[in-house]
């Protein structure tokens, strides 16, 4: 009801009040994009989407079989004295 209310009214404006409504609602937009932007990714995805965000970043790196030796994974290594 409100969108065909909101219809009729725009359909009565002259361009000068279409160009401002235009600028309004991409006003609102910016705010939107600026505070879905600061709020952490974490925070508004679900796991499901968070999931499939790291298996796509995953599948950029790059394919190699070079890793680690056994001696880079023992614990004396690590722990040096």
């Amino acid at each position: 009801m409100l969108r065909e209310k909101l219809k009729q009214e725009l359909d009565k404006l002259n361009e000068e009040q279409l160009k401002k409504i235009a600028d309004f609602i991409a006003f609102i937009e910016f705010q939107a994009k600026q505070i879905e932007s600061s709020t952490p990714f974490w925070q508004r995805t679900t796991p499901v989407e968070r999931a499939k965000e790291f298996r796509e970043w995953v599948s950029q790196l790059p394919k190699t079989n070079v890793s680690l030796s056994d001696e880079a994974f023992s614990r004396e290594s690590i722990y040096e004295e």
